[in-house]
This record gives C-alpha cells, structure tokens and sequence, in this order.
C-alpha cells in the first residue's frame, strides 16, 4: 500500500468516524462544509483523494484539525505524557511559566476535578458517552490507571489522556497518596 492510498483509507475511516461522532448525516456535513454529499460519500469509501481545500472545509466542519482528519497513526488508546514532554509555551526571568500538561480535540463541555487517593483506594467508573475524553496529571504519588482492563503507570508529574467509552478505574497501589487533576471533556449534545 502506497503513502497516498493509506492516507486516502485514513481519510475516510477518519471523516466517517469525525461525522458519526458528532451525529451528523451525509447531508448536514455537506452543508455545513459546503462541499456535495457525492463527495463526501466518495470520500468516506476512500474512491477519491479531495484537493486540500475540501479537506479543510470538511475539518472546519468537523470542528477538528486537518491533522486530526488526515491521521493515519493507529496509536494506543491511552497517551501517557511524561514530565520532560510537557510543552513549557510560556515564561519569565523571575520563574512564571505555563506548561501545557496534555491535550486533546474533543469540543464541548469538560469538567475539571482534584482528586486525592490514599494508599489501598480505589475509584471504579462505568463507561461514559462515546467521545468523552479524561485528562489527568497526577501531582504526588503513582496513580494506577486502567481503561478497559489495561493497567497504566502513572508517576508524580506525568499526564495521561483516553476515550472513557470503556470501563474505567483509579488505583492506589503505592504508600503515599496520590493527588491527581481530572478534565472530563463531555461530546456536545450528549
């Protein structure tokens, strides 16, 4: 398979997937984007590979990035950001920054939470809507984190984002508390 043909694949797994999760039908995303329902149809059975402005018309349409549209990396389902890739976008001699922890493309409502769990504690959540997303940075401690039965390791001052579609839980299994932030990002309309 060619770079172009697996990007034309990812293109429409990605557009129907983009589509679907915002509940739109072939003809509610044609006229929002301003391109033929013919085209997006074609589009999503990947039998063309649209110019770069259809593209961007459709992500804006979207509300997600071309990027995110034209994403061909089958990545895990869970991203753990560790302290060194923290992006610093902001700073001062006298020692102010900003750090951007992790983020994600998921518009509509998010939550945030502090939350705090002494050694033995645990926190078992039933799947959430499809496109909720959380987001955490566990301040102290190590938190076990487990999406869909994986179990992640996540030390004091690393962040981890996933789709909480799935079954999902906090764990302390250390000798010191863990304080972590939580983002719940909820899907428009849910």
């Amino acid at each position: 398979m060619t770079d172009l043909d697996q990007l034309t694949q990812s293109l429409a797994r990605n557009l129907k997937h983009w589509r679907t999760e915002r509940g739109y039908t072939l003809d509610a995303l044609a006229a929002r984007a301003g391109v033929s329902r013919g085209m997006i149809i074609q589009i999503e059975q990947a039998r063309t590979n649209p110019s770069v402005g259809t593209t961007v018309k459709i992500a804006d349409a979207l509300g997600v990035s071309i990027t995110t549209l034209l994403d061909y990396e089958q990545g895990p389902q869970v991203r753990i950001v560790a302290p060194d890739e923290a992006v610093q976008l902001w700073s001062t001699e006298a020692g102010s920054h900003t750090t951007l922890l992790v983020g994600v493309e998921a518009p509509g409502p998010f939550e945030l939470w502090d939350w705090r769990l002494v050694p033995g504690d645990r926190s078992v959540s039933d799947p959430h809507p499809p496109g909720t997303v959380e987001l955490i940075h566990v301040r102290s401690g190590t938190l076990t984190l487990i999406v869909d039965g994986e179990e992640y390791e996540v030390p004091a001052g690393a962040s981890a984002t996933f789709e909480a579609k799935v079954a999902h839980g906090y764990r302390n299994d250390g000798d010191e508390p863990v304080a972590m932030t939580m983002s719940v990002i909820i899907p428009l309309g849910r």
